[in-house]
């Protein structure tokens, strides 16, 4: 039985994803930045190839993309379209509407589940744009973090596979970097192994950094051991270091068993030159799953939760009470996710991954001997899967590469459409159809056409921005309305032209609530606090004067609000922050991160009881970014005050706070030692 191909529903409590945010994203996210750069003492003590790569190409933000925070923790039952690829040994179920992951692989024979199957889809803030969900396998391209694609729709079609039965393709247009990728599964038959070929093509004119790192949530308990072929291996956890540890290691830097250490973590294996790269899970009895490539795939990465409070109220918040805890095993271009690779304008990338059960002797996988441990998986692979027949199934692959799909099975965005069109881009094997142009398009197809942007009606939030270089030039020819000059100063801020860009929007602040909100970003980015504060308040104002009651509208309002507030507070404006809170609806009032935001402005007036009574009643920060703080350091602050007592905060203040209040566990998403 070669692979077989059919539609399926797969049906899970759900909370919907919610509308996009309006706002255009200018600056990088989280609460503290870019977690993930190095500064020029921790590169300078790297291999030269990885303090080259992790300087390459930062990302500025997630423009064009658009953020995704609109969801919250409300589930109902939800019919999810799905592609169930097959053979007579495994079972594969793939979403392509959420980013193509692989829900399910099940191995026939024994009945086993070899992923981490999440029994719920609870988006959560992990992803670069905001939502992403835990389970299965992922595929994450654009830059460090899981990609914006994670939970958008991909274009599916069925293809010929080489063995002559058929592929899953799985395409899209990446928008952060401008590169398209490809990822065809299919199962031999009496294989045990889902084979992907996946493709990573530049269509572009100049240089693109390229991230990828294939993630399996695996199944975790206490007798979970990770292995793969390396004696060491870089440790990055979320004080930002990067450094060289042995493996298996020990205490928090034990890096074979998730639950081992305390903390969350990242381990990236080094493995040598020319060895071969798998990982595996397997557990107390020495079953699990195995993943392995062709050589182009090198890196190797293991994230783990840890046994602390922290990490295992994440893996709750992710998920159900009840469902099983997970670790996650990676695969990757580069040796670590800090890293960027340069891909050559029309140059490419392709490899191709194989996914399949391994069983190995327990005594030797969970023994002390870690050289036995990782000899006696590498062999029980090479038995089951021989590194020959992978390059020989690579091989048969690639002809099939550009082959044109033979019936559409998903649609994804129409963002590639617009792209191959002003581009002229011949892409073999992944069409973008210029039916699947839609709303969204529309504008910027004109302008391409035309060389006019239509007017956008001003009862609704602005239309996404395009910031490419090309883009940049068609805004720069069209006659200046307040819609091209806001585009414009969005794709020049993207260009790091930050003095332009804040010319463009001055042009049309006036009367565009929109460019009045980005020149509020500039001016906090430029120090001027007060300013900054002033021009969000007017924004929010003119917004709420402008919108009608809609989806789009709400959204903008809510991400307008949580701006303004913040920034007021920051200026030292307390009952300004109190007035815009009061002015949104009580819809959006009565969601957890604006019950945070009001506790924040109940502590700046100088009401600590009110502050604390909030949290007392209770309540979820829906969108609580990954390694955001502000629940505990809110939570402290108003600690601090109550022991205080109105005098100063000294230390033993703070910790006599910390001993008479600790944090509940409820609010206790901590990731690193405190």
């Amino acid at each position: 039985m070669a692979t077989t191909i059919r539609r399926a529903v797969l049906t899970l409590p759900a909370a919907p994803l919610g509308p996009e945010n309006p706002l255009p994203a200018l600056l990088p996210r989280g609460p503290h930045g870019d977690a993930h750069v190095l500064d020029a003492r921790q590169r300078a003590a790297l291999p030269a190839d990885m303090a080259l790569q992790s300087g390459y190409a930062p990302l500025r933000s997630v423009l064009p993309v658009r953020l995704r925070d609109g969801y919250t923790r409300h589930r109902a039952p939800a019919d999810l379209d799905a592609l169930v690829v097959e053979n007579d040994r495994l079972r594969a179920t793939v979403l392509p509407g959420l980013g193509g992951r692989v829900h399910s692989l099940r191995h026939k024979p024994t009945g086993r589940e070899l992923l981490h199957t999440n029994p719920v889809l609870q988006p959560a803030d992990f992803a670069l744009h905001g939502a992403w969900f835990s389970g299965g396998i992922e595929w994450n391209i654009g830059a460090t973090g899981h990609g914006p694609l994670c939970t958008a729709p991909l274009h599916a079609a069925r293809v010929p596979a080489p063995d002559g039965g058929e592929m899953l393709r799985l395409w899209e247009w990446e928008r952060l970097r401008d590169l398209v990728f490809q990822v065809d599964l299919w199962l031999p038959e009496g294989a045990d192994f889902l084979y992907a070929g996946v493709r990573v093509r530049n269509p572009g004119e100049r240089t693109a950094p390229v991230y990828w790192w294939s993630n399996t949530a695996v199944p975790e308990d206490e007798r979970t051991r990770v292995l793969a072929p390396a004696d060491a291996a870089w440790h990055f956890g979320y004080d930002r270091s990067l450094r060289r540890v042995p493996v298996p290691g020990a205490g928090d830097a034990e890096c074979t068993y998730p639950l081992g250490g305390e903390h969350p973590a990242d381990f990236f294996h080094d493995i040598e030159d020319g060895a071969r790269p798998w990982i595996a899970a397997l557990d107390g009895q020495g079953h699990g799953l195995v993943q392995t490539s062709t050589d182009t795939l090198r890196g190797r990465k293991l994230f783990r939760w840890g046994s602390g409070a922290g990490g295992r109220r994440w893996q709750r918040w992710l998920t159900e009470p009840g469902a099983g805890g997970y670790a996650e095993i990676q695969a990757g271009l580069a040796r670590t996710q800090l890293e960027h690779v340069p891909l050559p304008p029309g140059g490419e990338f392709a490899w191709l991954e194989a996914y399949g059960p391994l069983s190995a002797d327990p005594a030797a996988v969970h023994g002390a001997d870690w050289a036995a441990a990782r000899a006696e998986a590498g062999r029980r692979l090479e038995a089951a899967l021989p590194r020959a027949d992978v390059d020989a199934a690579y091989a048969a692959w690639r002809p099939y590469a550009d082959t044109e799909p033979k019936e559409s099975l998903a649609t994804g965005s129409g963002w590639g459409a617009l792209e191959t069109e002003r581009g002229g881009h011949r892409l073999p094997g992944t069409p973008f159809d210029a039916a699947t142009l839609g709303p969204q398009q529309a504008p910027w197809l004109e302008l391409l056409r035309t060389g006019a942007l239509p007017p956008h009606p001003r009862h609704l939030p602005p239309g996404p921005s395009l910031v490419g270089p090309y883009w940049r030039e068609h805004l720069e020819a069209a006659r200046p309305t307040p819609d091209v000059r806001y585009h414009l100063g969005v794709a020049q801020w993207h260009a790091g032209d930050r003095s332009q860009a804040a010319r463009s929007w001055e042009h049309s602040a006036r009367d565009h609530w929109p460019s009045l909100r980005c020149l509020a970003v500039a001016d906090q980015e430029r120090g001027h606090r007060d300013r900054s504060a002033e021009r969000w308040l007017q924004a929010f104002q003119d917004a709420g004067d402008r919108c009608c009651d809609g989806v789009e509208q709400r959204a903008a309002l809510a991400a307008l609000g949580q701006e303004a507030v913040l920034a007021l507070l920051a200026a030292g404006r307390p009952g300004d922050a109190a007035d815009v809170l009061d002015a949104l609806p009580r819809v959006t009032r009565d969601r957890g991160r604006f019950r945070l935001l009001a506790a924040r402005v109940l502590l700046a007036q100088g009401d600590a009881p009110a502050a604390r009574e909030l949290f007392d009643r209770g309540f979820e920060v829906d969108d609580l970014r990954e390694g955001d703080e502000a629940l505990g350091d809110t939570w402290y602050a108003i600690a601090e005050q109550l022991v205080a007592g109105g005098g100063p905060v000294t230390d033993e203040v703070r910790e006599r706070a910390r001993a008479e209040h600790p944090l509940p566990a409820e609010y206790d998403f901590r990731m690193r030692p405190m």
